[in-house]
């Protein structure tokens, strides 16, 4: 009886034991929940875990199979590498922060003293933006028409000209002269541009207030004009030791500019634009190769670009982001015809000859080129089918263009025909407008739509002297192979060649000495800044170093 007893108390006690313990257990499962040899295994699926729970699939990181989840170990680089400012309201502007996820991680960094000078911008921004104490005291004086002296904020006023193309490229140009003389950019938008494009700096707006003075003058604006700089250098009204300079100059930097305009680009001619608060600028130029070649401003160039090919890779992704119609469409679009395909290819078509085609020169030169450089594959026109392989290939095609000829000759050509290689070839396009049509809010929004579209591909093929192309190379970091020019209406051979670097072409660059007051091949100057591939006398910045 006695030893019953001892039992019985002996497994009461252990029964209280393994209750007092349970707790313990279970918070331990709970810390570790695979033994210690799968700790690492089980942290990794821990990763997968959340990344599922938060819905958060790169895209453009095709699933090979619907088993397999996306690449966790991917960075995912939300802020571009520290050139967006963390601190806005992410619905107001979805693709800000989103756009990391439907492209590659850009290898090329922006510098540190970039992000520095950008951080400096953006506070100088809100200080001295639109209708704040800064702004009105400054808008007072130019009323006034009166320059009496320094003043706390000074502005460069950015007009609305030109195609979308044209415009993105020299709002850059513009931003990036103002952050060079320490200017803040205001832009007039015209009336065409709504819904485009989010605000870019932190708490403050860019868009030019419609009050603003002189607003309604500015279509009339033109080399006449009694405050363009250039006429009144012409005229002798104004020099670089004019004593009394005017409360705002206008800036003719357009196309078909004179030698008395172009003197912007000298050295001297800074130090007297410096003194004044208000400049306003049109022009349909990607200028900023010029700025590199203005002695003040290299060594602040240098440290913001040590490599000269990024510049508009880097101030676009910083300025330009879709607003939230414009990203709807983008990822629509993208969703539907490019996520899944194991490679993506940008092709966009501009013709400058006459009529509207298709031309059959033209598509002879973008087969050409596609399938010379191994873009796309060949078809076997003599079989219907073609054993596929096992692992088999998906490619997307998206061609931009004024009209649908050229794209539905090649979605023909790939439906019509297997491919050699196995490969499966989608061919889309978004949208034909038939022609330009510039002043059309959603003309402008397909546009927008489609550049962007472009810069998301894996390779890109473009036509020269395009701007649309520009835009999209330069955003997405790609350096395209460019379709030549044709001549005479036949397609040229070699039909394209692969560009030397990302950066836009300078269309219309000054070919002068502003020391000795002479011609002089300002393509031949410094290592970085050379004559396009597309345009002889044109001028880009290619990544190099030392001067000749």
């Amino acid at each position: 009886m006695m030893k019953s007893g001892f039992i019985t108390t002996t497994l009461m006690k252990v029964f209280a034991a393994c209750l007092m313990a349970l707790p313990v257990l279970v918070m331990v499962s709970l810390i570790y929940p695979n033994p210690p040899s799968d700790r690492m295994e089980g942290f990794a699926a821990a990763r997968i875990s959340k990344g599922r729970a938060q819905n958060v699939t790169p895209v453009g990181v095709g699933l090979k199979d619907d088993s397999s989840p996306p690449s966790v170990n991917m960075p995912k680089d939300k802020l571009l590498g520290g050139l967006l400012h963390a601190g806005f309201d992410e619905g107001s502007c979805l693709s800000r922060y989103q756009s990391f996820l439907y492209r590659k991680n850009s290898p090329h960094r922006p510098s540190s003293y970039l992000l520095s000078r950008l951080r400096s911008y953006e506070d100088l921004h809100k200080r001295c933006g639109p209708h704040t104490k800064s702004y009105n005291k400054t808008v007072e004086r130019l009323k006034s028409g009166h320059n009496n002296g320094p003043t706390e904020c000074s502005y460069v006023v950015w007009l609305s000209f030109s195609g979308l193309g044209n415009r993105i490229l020299t709002m850059a140009s513009a931003f990036l002269y103002a952050l060079l003389t320490n200017r803040v950019l205001l832009v007039d938008p015209g009336n065409d541009m709504a819904n485009l494009f989010c605000e870019p700096f932190p708490e403050t707006s860019w868009i030019l207030p419609l009050d603003f003075t002189f607003k309604n003058q500015f279509n009339s604006f033109d080399q006449n004009s009694p405050h363009c700089y250039g006429n009144m250098l012409k005229n002798n009204i104004i020099n670089t030791s004019t004593e009394s300079l005017p409360s705002f100059l206008y800036l003719h930097l357009v196309h078909d500019y004179n030698e008395h305009d172009k003197q912007f680009f000298c050295d001297q001619d800074q130090t007297l634009l410096g003194k004044v608060p208000w400049l306003i600028i049109k022009t349909d130029n990607y200028f900023v190769p010029s700025l590199f070649l203005i002695p003040s401003f290299e060594k602040e160039l240098g440290n913001l670009f040590p490599n000269k090919e990024f510049v508009f890779h880097h101030l676009g992704r910083y300025l330009f982001h879709p607003s939230n119609q414009v990203w709807g469409l983008i990822t629509r679009y993208y969703q539907a015809y490019l996520a899944k395909a194991d490679e993506r290819i940008g092709i966009q078509i501009r013709n400058f000859d006459s009529g509207t085609g298709p031309f059959q020169y033209v598509m002879d030169q973008i087969l050409a080129c596609t399938l010379k450089e191994k873009l796309l594959p060949e078809v076997k026109k003599q079989e219907s089918i073609v054993t596929p392989s096992k692992k088999q290939i998906s490619k997307a095609v998206i061609m931009t263009s004024l009209i649908s000829g050229y794209f539905e000759n090649l979605r023909n050509m790939y439906w019509e025909h297997p491919t050699v290689t196995g490969e499966v070839i989608g061919v889309y396009q978004p949208s034909h407008e038939e022609y330009q049509q510039t002043e059309k809010q959603l003309h402008n929004r397909k546009a927008w739509t489609e550049m962007y579209l472009l810069s998301l591909t894996d390779v890109l093929v473009t036509s020269s002297w395009s701007t649309f192309g520009y835009v999209a190379q330069g955003l997405g970091g790609l350096k395209p192979w460019i379709l030549y020019k044709p001549e005479n209406r036949t397609a040229p051979d070699p039909p394209c060649h692969r560009a030397m670097s990302m950066e836009p072409c300078f269309h219309a660059p000054p070919f002068y000495d502003c020391k000795a007051k002479t011609g002089i091949d300002t393509g031949a100057v410094v290592r970085h800044v050379r004559h396009c591939e597309d345009m002889s006398w044109g001028l880009k910045l290619i990544d190099g170093h030392d001067e000749l």
